[in-house]
């Protein structure tokens, strides 16, 4: 492997280095000009000769499939794809309104990561460029799935000063499956801590990440650019700082073109298109989204809308094409017809949806569909029945939980609904707590008010007469002085140690096989690191059973009291452990209002009040001090309620209550008396 890539540099030094393609080619202006005027800027509208340089769209000219060309941007979390691609776009002529300007999802400029992949296509040098923008978190890794198959090629970017880790694994392994063959793109060059030696070892460890990956001799005979995506410059040389002239994107553009195939089109065969994204439009209805496999595509063309069952292939509906649209840098625009190879929008059916196959009416073949990594874990979605329950939410019914849980099945393949254990509840499975927490969230601002139950293993197999479980590939980075105590949780047991390796001379990797109900250590992997390590996960295969593990959390406080809380009992419960909720909080029975300092759980009553006399006291009144409650995040309490086993192994487990204005942990029964006696209850 290392004689391999040791060959490959020795091959490029020896080749005799050639004026670069910024001295051959006229550099456009920073507004490059466009067809498409209501996208870009009005002086790069008004030039006729750079509006030549791209054929209008719908034109005999764009039906060119050689002038295509598909790309998916693919990175780990934080690498600086997203900065790229409004850098490309800025590089073409788009006016972005802002930065990130492809995250259109509030929680995606909130938190600052991608959640949803979207696509948009920029011109360059007379090609077509369709660039298809993905998540780097393995949670979203439906997202990636779902479009990498519309793509013939992939910009992997990659961080020089941090390396691959452990979702450029990740999106690298979806990508390779495919057959596509990735540009590496090293980003943040500019640090002053990136040294061309630091790039060749990040490229060696990404050849090795390759080759491991069972990559073939082409694929990892990968182009390699340096690059800036904040100073918005790229580089086939090592730079820290180009020529003013050069200060563009145009090599990473050059480089696109020249070693991303052109998608195979036949114009000639009837129009057949697989769904790969679907939104919805107050107006058109619903909208889809994909790559066209074969033929044309005209507005007003007569289609249907396929699928594949057990029986055969099944039609779905009958339509017509009412509007056909294309993403245009940051908007959409109108078009007549497509071609072959192409990735549009039309609007005109109203059943069919992801992985589902849209077609002339002539044509009765369904394209095959997306196959995605099964869920790893479940969660049940209910009516809040608190006795706070009606008090902030405007969507509280069961049905209407049902209806938003459907609708959120339809465009996200990685989620799956199911009937719930209970009435008006249902089960939702997904790949992991942001996933779960992001779609919670998005609830809870659209005024719904549910409860959640803590997150269980997805699904269970049994072949052979062996009951087998999910297994996840868990990775740990964490800093030297954490290593130790990062890795002893997982001693609790189902555990194996795969690797040990460093990434980079201070920044440690743990890699595990776990399986998929060991959840609940990210909030003390969290405390354990002091807040500076990342844990990834990811579904691996399925494996035999080892039954219930460990507890890798403490007992936590109940309240027993109805009413307001009051400094004066929570200033003798602090000894207790820690505590969730601060004075003036309403509480209720049942609710968890802090951690246990030991194993068990402790009812208390934080609602009692000093008692009066009509004695007078000397002096002041005692002077109440209290240590700042500890507040959780969504993604925390998922993980929170779902770290003790004894949510699995009995009925005495949490229920996460969920409103638009608050978080609130509560035990599944409020009742001291009914707990007691659940957790008496003889198990199955």
């Amino acid at each position: 492997m290392a004689a391999a890539l040791l060959l490959r540099r020795l091959l490029r030094s020896a080749t005799p280095s050639s004026p670069p393609l910024l001295s051959k080619l006229p550099l456009p202006s920073r507004t490059f000009p466009s067809p498409f005027p209501r996208l870009f800027s009005a002086s790069a509208a008004s030039s006729p000769a750079a509006a030549a340089a791209a054929p209008a769209a719908g034109s005999t000219d764009a039906l060119d499939a050689s002038r295509l060309r598909n790309v998916a941007v693919i990175a780990h979390v934080d690498h600086g794809k997203t900065t790229l691609m409004d850098r490309l776009l800025r590089q073409c002529g788009a006016d972005l309104p802002h930065e990130r300007a492809l995250d259109s999802i509030s929680l995606e400029r909130e938190r600052g990561i991608t959640i949803a992949s979207k696509v948009t296509s920029i011109s360059w040098r007379n090609n077509e460029l369709n660039m298809v923008d993905t998540p780097g978190h393995a949670d979203f890794g439906g997202e990636v799935e779902r479009v990498v198959g519309m793509v013939e090629g992939a910009v992997l970017v990659v961080d020089a000063g941090e390396g691959p880790l452990a979702q450029t694994k990740f999106v690298l392994a979806k990508a390779l499956r495919y057959g596509l063959r990735p540009i590496l793109l090293l980003n943040k060059v500019d640090r002053p801590s990136v040294s061309e030696e630091t790039c060749n070892e990040v490229e060696s460890l990404v050849f090795d990440l390759f080759a491991n990956l069972g990559a073939t001799e082409e694929q990892l005979d990968f182009p390699v650019l340096y690059a800036s995506a904040k100073e918005g410059w790229a580089s086939s040389t090592f730079t820290k700082g180009p020529a003013e002239d050069a200060r563009n994107m145009s090599a990473l553009l050059d480089a696109i073109v020249k070693h991303v195939p052109p998608p195979n089109a036949n114009l000639e065969a009837p129009f057949q298109m697989l769904v790969s994204m679907m939104e919805r439009d107050f107006y058109l209805g619903r909208i889809l989204t994909g790559r066209i496999t074969s033929g044309i595509v005209h507005i007003g063309d007569k289609i249907h809308g396929l699928r594949c069952t057990d029986d055969g292939v099944q039609k779905i509906e009958e339509g017509k094409v009412v509007k056909l649209m294309k993403k245009k840098g940051t908007s959409t625009v109108i078009i007549d017809c497509a071609g072959a190879g192409d990735i549009v929008s039309m609007a005109g059916l109203m059943t069919p949806s992801i992985g589902h196959t849209v077609a002339n009416v002539e044509v009765m073949t369904a394209l095959p569909t997306i196959e995605l990594d099964p869920p790893t874990i479940s969660m049940t979605f209910g009516v809040n029945d608190s006795p706070l329950a009606g008090r902030d939410g405007t969507h509280l019914t069961g049905g209407k939980i049902g209806d938003r849980l459907m609708a959120e099945a339809e465009t996200n393949l990685a989620i799956n609904v199911l009937p719930g254990p209970m009435s008006e509840s249902y089960e939702v499975q997904g790949r992991g707590e942001l996933q779960l927490g992001i779609l919670i969230e998005n609830m809870r601002r659209e005024g719904f008010e549910l409860s959640v139950s803590p997150q269980e293993s997805c699904e269970y197999k049994t072949e052979g007469g062996e009951k087998l479980e999910p297994i996840e590939e868990v990775t740990i980075e964490v800093n030297d002085e954490h290593v130790g105590s990062s890795w002893k949780p997982f001693h609790i047991g189902g555990v194996r140690w795969l690797t040990w390796a460093l990434f980079l001379v201070v920044m440690g990797g743990l890699e595990f096989l776990c399986p998929a109900h060991l959840v609940g250590y990210k909030g003390v992997f969290s405390s354990d690191t002091r807040g500076t390590g990342f844990m990834h996960r990811a579904f691996q295969s399925y494996s035999k059973y080892r039954g219930l593990l460990g507890n890798v959390r403490k007992g936590v406080l109940v309240s027993v009291g109805n009413g307001i809380v009051t400094a004066h009992a929570l200033m003798s419960l602090e000894a207790r452990g820690t505590l969730f909720v601060a004075p003036g909080v309403e509480t209720y029975e049942g609710m968890i209002v802090g951690e246990h300092s030991r194993d068990s759980d402790l009812d208390v009553n934080p609602v009692r009040t000093k008692e009066l006399t009509n004695i007078r006291a000397p002096g002041k009144d005692e002077n109440v001090r209290l240590s700042p409650p500890r507040l959780m995040t969504l993604e925390e309490a998922i993980g929170y309620v779902a770290s003790d086993e004894l949510i699995e192994a009995s009925f005495n487990g949490f229920l996460s209550k969920v409103t638009p204005k608050a978080i609130r942990l509560r035990k599944r029964y409020l009742d001291a008396n009914k707990r007691k006696m659940m957790r008496n209850k003889p198990k199955d």
